[in-house]
């Protein structure tokens, strides 16, 4: 069954996010908080880098055991027409730095679309190869940090939530810049999310040397399934029409269905924990060049039989991009 779960997902993902898209009319808003164009073409350079981590609690006052990828700063290119955004980027060796903290493979597909009157998130992660943190901890030595090439790291996720002020507040414009917000404006969400995550080893994920400073030490697999409603607010602060800070936050109240596993048994917990998704943007938005910093991610909170403390998953993205649009002339007809 959890085998299953994760392509589920995904055919739920995509059936979801063209569902509500189709189901989307063109609306009227008020242009005097928004710009929109209809005719548009926007090509971009970014810098950009992801993030995923998954945090131990310790026993008492002890240190926390965070296992980390070891993701790589990217250079990318893209370009948006209409409502379709592409963006590829690639992790350069001469922007990154960090290989004492070994290599970590596999793919991130984070998607975030905004459809008339909603905000859709989808994530679909596979990594292999982490290290943990602080550097030192359970590793053999202290200066270095203990890395497993064999650790993997999955999520798989979707969330859907109304604009309810969608005739004044514009998603796109903060996060993807083909529309332009002139006003300061806010936006009441509501709706819910499906996430399903695990992390495994070959072995024990908590390291040998720290065994008897952490409750999860033996399990070397642990998987949840996580759902439930959430409800947030958004607000754009426009400064002189082009210069915005945007932030975003959602909390949800999820009931957790968790699995851990070691070499001789598994145990399962059901608990209820909250879980955040948050967004912000700081830029300048025009009709003709966009800058803009923007981060986004989830926050999820979930427990196992083995501790009180519940676990702590935290992944998502920074990115920094400067973009140019360009108005097509409308089809003749």
């Amino acid at each position: 069954m959890k085998k299953l779960f994760p392509f589920a997902l995904i055919l739920i993902t995509l059936i979801a996010m063209s569902g509500i898209a189709s189901a989307q009319k063109v609306t009227s808003h008020d242009s005097s908080f928004y710009k929109t164009y209809p005719n548009l073409f926007m090509g971009r350079v970014y810098f950009t880098q992801k993030y995923d981590d998954l945090t131990f609690r310790s026993l008492d006052n002890g240190s926390d055991l965070k296992y980390s990828t070891n993701g790589k700063l990217g250079f990318g290119i893209g370009a948006t027409y209409k409502n379709l955004t592409l963006n590829i980027a690639y992790g350069f060796n001469f922007l990154n730095n960090n290989e004492d903290r070994g290599k970590t493979s596999g793919f991130d597909f984070q998607l975030h679309i905004f459809p008339n009157k909603w905000a859709i998130d989808a994530a679909l992660t596979a990594y292999k190869g982490a290290y943990t943190l602080p550097k030192g901890y359970g590793a053999a030595n202290n200066n270095s940090y203990y890395y497993r090439n064999d650790v993997k790291m999955d999520l798989f996720g979707l969330s859907a939530y109304r604009v309810t002020n969608s005739k004044r507040f514009s998603y796109r414009a903060a996060m993807v810049q083909n529309e332009w917000q002139r006003k300061s404006a806010g936006t009441l969400l509501y709706g819910g999310g499906i996430y399903y995550g695990l992390t495994k080893g070959d072995s024990s994920l908590v390291p040998a040397k720290i065994a008897d400073e952490l409750p999860q030490a033996g399990i070397n697999n642990i998987h949840f399934i996580t759902v439930g409603p959430g409800i947030g607010y958004a607000y754009t602060a426009v400064i002189a029409q082009h210069f915005f800070v945007t932030a975003s936050l959602v909390g949800n109240l999820n009931i957790n269905f968790t699995t851990e596993q070691n070499s001789e048994a598994s145990t399962n917990k059901i608990s209820i924990e909250p879980m955040g998704i948050y967004k912000g943007a700081i830029g300048y938005n025009g009709n003709v060049w966009s800058v803009a910093a923007i981060i986004g991610g989830n926050a999820l909170l979930f427990k196992g039989s083995s501790s009180d403390n519940a676990y702590f998953q935290s992944t998502g993205q920074y990115k920094l991009f400067i973009a140019k649009k360009i108005l097509l002339k409308p089809a003749k007809k």
